[in-house]
C-alpha cells in the first residue's frame, strides 16, 4: 500500500515549508532515510528523508511550493501502484502556494543551498535549552555545510552554451534586474554564482528594470519562511506583553584598553566589544535570577543555567544563535563561538537546538552608528539588551571634564517578570563589570 510523505516540522517553530528542490524522481527507488527533498524552513534548509521504503511513485508538489506542516508532498510505494483515490495530485494540501510569482524562475531550479551573504532583533522559542527543545531531537536532520569560497577569487565567467550554476536566490536577483547569468563568474562553491555576483553585475535596480520594461515601478517580493515567523512572533511579543524600557550609560574606556591589549597579545584572537558586553551580561545574570527568566503563563521559571543569545542580521530577517552556558565560558571561548555561530547562521546552517532555547538575548547595533534602540522581547524570554555605539564623548570625571569612551545600553523588560527595581539593579551589575572588566579576562 502507497505511503504519504508528508512534510514534517524540521524545526520547532515550523508551521510550513517551502520544497526546494527534490533530491529524488518519480520512479526513483527509496530506502527508509534516502534523502528526498530540500526543505526551506523559518530558519534554514533542512533534508525531508524517506520514512518507508519503495519506488517515489508521485510528487505531489513542485520544487518552489510551500506546504503547511502535515501536508502530503509525495507518495512511496510499489512500481505501477496507483495512488489512493486514484492517483490524481489531489493529496496536495490546500494551503500549498508557490513562494515565487510564475514568471519569475523557479527558486529551487538547481541543486545548490543558498549560502548568500546578509543583513538582529532576535528570536527564540519555547522549549528547553540544548537538546531538550521539544520536538527537536527527533525530528532533526544535520545540514550539510557548503563554505564560501572568498569573494575575491570568483570563477571564470560560463562559456557560452554551457550550464550555469547559480543560487536559487541568485536567480531570482538576476530575473528582476535583467541580468544574465551566462556573463558571471561565480564565486560560490564550485564556481556557483551567488547573491553578491549578481549585485556586482548588476548596474540598474529592479525597479527601474521594470519600470523600462512597463511592468512598473514596483517588484512584490514573496515572505521567505523566516519573515514570516518573525512577523507573526513580533505580533505575539509587542501586543501581549507589558513591556518598559530601562536605559543606562556604560564607561567603555577601561574594556577597549583590554581588548587592545588582548589583541595585541594573540594574533589569533579576535575579539569585540559585543563580546565584552556577553561575557558582563552571563555573569549578572547569574546574579540576577529574575532577569535569567521566561515567563509561561501560570508559571515564572527561573533558569539555572545562562544561555545568552545573540541577534545576527542575516539577509532575509533575523536569528539569534545561542552561547549556552554563557557564564562558565572565558572570553576567548564567547569569542570564537559567537564567529563561528554566526558565520553559519548567515548560511542558514544552524541546527535548532543552536537557536532555541535561550534565557536572555542581546542585540548590538552599534556598529551601524546606533546610539540606542529598543529590542523586542523574545518570548518567553523576559528582557532583551540593546547595545548602541560606543563614542567618545566629554564627561565629567572626578571633577574635571575628559573625553571618554562611553556605550549606551537599554533593556526592555517584562513587567510581569521584571520589576523596575530589579531591571535596574541588573543594569547596576552590568554596567560595573563593564568599567571594571578585569574579571572578564581569564
Amino acid at each position: 500500500m502507497a505511503t504519504k510523505v508528508v512534510m514534517e516540522a524540521l524545526s520547532p517553530t515550523m508551521e510550513e515549508g517551502r520544497l526546494v528542490e527534490w533530491k529524488k524522481n518519480t520512479g526513483d527507488a527509496i530506502a527508509v532515510g534516502d534523502v528526498l527533498a530540500e526543505v526551506e524552513t523559518d530558519k534554514a534548509v533542512m533534508e525531508l528523508v524517506a520514512r518507508a521504503a519503495g519506488v517515489l511513485i508521485n510528487q505531489v508538489v513542485t520544487a518552489g511550493t510551500t506546504v503547511p506542516v502535515a501536508g502530503v508532498v509525495a507518495w512511496i510505494g510499489a512500481a505501477g501502484e496507483e495512488i489512493p483515490g486514484g492517483g490524481a495530485p489531489a493529496g496536495a494540501p490546500a494551503g500549498a502556494q508557490p513562494s515565487a510569482p510564475s514568471a519569475a524562475p523557479s527558486a529551487a531550479a538547481t541543486p545548490e543551498r543558498r549560502t548568500d551573504k546578509p543583513p538582529v532583533v532576535t528570536e527564540a522559542t519555547p522549549g528547553g535549552p540544548g537538546t531538550n527543545v521539544p520536538g527537536s531531537s527527533a525530528r532533526t536532520t544535520d545540514v550539510r555545510a557548503q563554505p564560501s569560497a572568498p569573494a575575491d577569487a570568483p570563477a571564470a565567467a560560463p562559456t557560452p552554451g554551457a550550464r550555469v550554476k547559480a543560487s536559487p536566490l541568485a536567480k531570482r536577483i538576476a530575473a528582476d534586474q535583467g541580468v544574465d547569468l551566462a556573463g558571471i563568474a561565480g564565486s560560490g562553491p564550485e564556481g556557483r554564482i551567488v547573491m553578491r555576483d549578481v549585485e556586482r553585475a548588476g548596474s540598474v535596480r529592479p525597479t527601474d528594470v521594470r519600470a523600462a520594461n512597463g511592468v512598473g515601478a514596483f517588484t512584490d517580493v514573496p515572505l521567505s519562511q523566516m519573515r514570516k515567523t518573525i512577523a507573526k512572533r513580533l505580533v505575539q511579543s509587542i501586543g501581549p506583553i507589558p513591556t518598559y524600557y530601562l536605559t543606562a550609560e556604560a564607561d567603555m574606556e577601561r574594556v577597549a584598553e583590554a581588548r587592545e591589549s588582548l589583541i595585541a597579545k594573540d594574533d589569533k584572537g579576535k575579539f569585540s566589544f559585543n563580546d565584552f558586553v556577553i561575557r558582563a551580561a552571563a555573569g549578572a545574570l547569574r546574579q540576577h535570577p529574575w532577569v535569567n527568566a521566561w515567563w509561561l503563563d501560570n508559571q515564572v521559571r527561573q533558569w539555572h543555567e545562562v544561555h545568552v543569545g545573540v541577534a545576527v542580521a542575516v539577509d532575509e530577517g533575523l536569528i539569534t544563535p545561542i552561547i549556552r552556558h554563557a557564564d562558565q565560558k572565558s572570553l576567548r571561548e564567547i569569542a570564537a563561538e559567537v564567529r563561528e555561530l554566526a558565520g553559519r547562521a548567515r548560511e542558514k546552517r544552524l541546527k535548532p537546538e543552536e537557536y532555541t532555547g535561550a534565557t536572555f538575548s542581546i542585540s548590538n547595533l552599534g556598529m551601524f552608528g546606533i546610539d540606542e534602540f529598543t529590542a523586542i522581547i523574545n518570548p518567553p524570554e523576559a528582557a532583551i539588551l540593546a547595545v548602541g555605539r560606543i563614542e567618545q564623548r566629554a564627561v565629567v570625571v572626578d571633577g574635571t571634564v575628559a573625553v571618554r569612551r562611553r556605550m549606551r545600553i537599554t533593556m526592555s523588560c517584562d513587567h510581569r517578570v521584571i520589576d523596575g527595581a530589579t531591571g535596574a539593579a541588573f543594569l547596576k551589575t552590568l554596567v560595573g563589570t563593564l568599567e571594571n572588566p578585569l574579571a572578564l579576562v581569564w
